[in-house]
């Protein structure tokens, strides 16, 4: 398919491919804020004089500023461990962690390196998938988070 469109797999096309499923995850959470917030304080600000633009960037950009926060931290935590659109979409040069650590799994003198890496890829997997679950949490339902 690539030699179709004229271009070879490399680092493009894994960050293509990264891109790809990322931003509906940022999407669907921009989306969830902007249902939640309601037009109120969008036709507060038209009746008061503001234009379209004046009331996207004081009134809804800072009120999903945190949503958009937290849908990206969601997409750098399922990027990060991705490893199959990472395999199907480097070239046979590029060669990224999740890359690595399959490569190296089954060779015995590697596997101290390996579980260290690995637990470390869980733990910082694990970190801003965290976080962001407490940024888009609301706090007016009373969740546990």
């Amino acid at each position: 398919f690539t030699k179709q469109l004229g271009m070879s797999t490399g680092l493009i096309t894994v960050v293509i491919g990264h891109a790809t499923f990322c931003i509906v995850v940022v999407y669907n959470n921009a989306v969830a804020r902007l249902r939640r917030m309601g037009t109120s304080l969008q036709e507060a600000s038209m009746d008061l004089g503001a234009n379209g633009i004046t009331t996207f960037r004081l009134i809804t950009l800072p009120n999903m500023a945190s949503a958009l926060f937290a849908g990206s931290l969601l997409a750098f935590g399922l990027s990060f461990d991705e490893i199959v659109v990472t395999t199907f979409t480097a070239g046979p040069g590029i060669q990224t962690l999740p890359i690595w650590i399959y490569n190296n799994l089954f060779r015995p003198n590697q596997a101290p390196i390996v579980n260290v890496v690995a637990a470390t890829l869980v733990f910082l997997s694990i970190v801003p998938i965290y976080l962001s679950q407490r940024l888009s949490s609301d706090s007016s339902t009373g969740g546990r988070f």
